[in-house]
């Protein structure tokens, strides 16, 4: 692959920091993260912020099809030629932003179900995230890059710090493995901190399952709003509109002790929390 540094030179281009672009300039470890991904000769493939090619090539040349989605319509441009150039005629560049794509249309039209791929900003993962868990449907799975910091919240268990929103919502539809280490050093511009590498399945049966997911969601969001403080007060003033007094008693009701903190509670206990919640009117 040609070096990112020459192709952006060449352009008269920048990366651009507000967007978070970090683009790999090792072919060895864009080869690696394909073949270890998992993805087939069957797949199509939906690629989050495909940059200059160095995943999209060696992608097509994997899958049945690939759509590269890119927002910059600088760079955009330049895509396009490496593509052409690379002779993949099975992929389709869609110049938007990742958070506006219809993932379900685009499932449709494929007649299955979307493998997400990329080397994603890390402004907007957490988005992201939250979009693939709401469409989860259409998606077969991600493999996707994260700065490291983020990566170890995404994969955390309960009892630690890191362990937040994006870990329970993860940890309640999806199985998430780490695919690769991946130095900073491989990344033009270089940035600060190593990337990891993300397996994420999504489950089609979820046990135990929310009586209301988005409801799920907005316990655990409010969980989370407080962390210094104890379960019954992170639920009090919220989303949720209840008091402290009410927030322990239905604590107590759902057989979770109020003085507890929310980086405590595993996924299930949330789940048992939310169900309680609106079983008792908290919608």
């Amino acid at each position: 692959m040609t070096s990112p540094f020459v192709l952006m030179k060449a352009w008269g281009l920048h990366p651009k920091k507000e967007l978070g672009q970090n683009f790999i300039k090792d072919a060895a470890t864009a080869a690696m993260i394909v073949a270890r991904s998992g993805v087939t000769e069957n797949d199509v493939v939906l690629e989050i912020g495909a940059g200059l090619g160095a995943l999209t090539i060696p992608l097509s040349r994997q899958t049945k099809k690939v759509y590269a989605v890119e927002k910059d319509r600088r760079v955009a441009g330049l895509l396009k030629n490496e593509i052409l150039a690379g002779g993949c005629d099975n992929v389709v560049l869609l110049l938007d932003d990742v958070l506006k794509l219809d993932l379900e249309a685009i499932a449709a039209s494929e007649g299955g179900r979307l493998f997400i791929m990329g080397n994603i900003p890390y402004n907007i993962s957490s988005q992201i995230l939250v979009q693939l868990i709401m469409k989860r449907n259409f998606v077969k799975k991600a493999v996707l890059m994260f700065q490291k910091e983020l990566a170890m919240r995404i994969m955390a268990a309960p009892g630690g710090k890191p362990y937040g929103r994006l870990a329970v919502m993860l940890g309640y539809c999806a199985t998430i493995g780490l695919l690769a280490h991946v130095s900073a050093s491989v990344f033009f511009p270089k940035p600060q901190v190593d990337s990891i590498v993300l397996d994420i399945v999504f489950h089609e049966d979820i046990h135990p399952a929310a009586t209301d997911e988005i409801f799920l969601y907005k316990v655990v969001k409010a969980a989370f709003s407080k962390r210094r403080k104890t379960l019954k007060n992170s639920l009090a003033g919220s989303v949720l509109r209840i008091d402290a007094k009410t927030a322990g008693q239905e604590l107590i009701a759902a057989g979770i002790d109020p003085i507890r903190r929310s980086e405590t509670l595993s996924v299930a206990e949330f789940v048992l929390l939310s169900n309680h919640l609106y079983n008792v009117g908290y919608r």
